[in-house]
This record gives C-alpha cells, sequence and structure tokens, in this order.
C-alpha cells in the first residue's frame, strides 16, 4: 500500500512538472513570436517610410545614355555623308 502512495506522488510531480515545463516553453515561444511580429512591423514601416533614390537614379542614367548613343550615332552619319 505504502508503495502504491509514492509511486502516486511520484507521478503527480512528474505531471506537475511537464506542465511546468510546457509553460515556459510557451513563454519562450510566445517572447520570439512578439519579436518576430515586432520586427517585421518597423521593417514594413521602414521601407514605407524611406523614399526610392534608386528610381530617381535609374532616370537620370537612362536619360543621360540615350542622349549619348543618338549623339555617336549622329556623328557616324556625318562622317559617312563627308565622306562620299
Amino acid at each position: 500500500m505504502e508503495n502504491n502512495k509514492i509511486e502516486e506522488i511520484v507521478a503527480a510531480v512528474n505531471a506537475v512538472e511537464e506542465k511546468k515545463s510546457h509553460k515556459k516553453l510557451y513563454k519562450i515561444l510566445a517572447v520570439i513570436g512578439g519579436l518576430v511580429v515586432v520586427s517585421a512591423i518597423a521593417y514594413l514601416v521602414y521601407r514605407l517610410l524611406t523614399p526610392d533614390y534608386m528610381e530617381d537614379f535609374d532616370d537620370d542614367f537612362e536619360d543621360e545614355f540615350d542622349d549619348e548613343f543618338f549623339d555617336d550615332e549622329d556623328d557616324a552619319d556625318d562622317k559617312t555623308e563627308a565622306e562620299a
């Protein structure tokens, strides 16, 4: 009889320990999840509020490239006409 009571007490203590370990795990996962959510929101706000400088750069670069390309063609056409 005494053996059964000891086994019941040990089983009850083990059950309580398992519940405590699960609570710790849930708390740790909740903290990590909260950090991920806050980080994602901060990143999205940053992306929304930061201007896109590359858009302006690309436009300027394309305009200059196109002008130079056509200038070279005009010079080449002038040279061939002058030689003829």
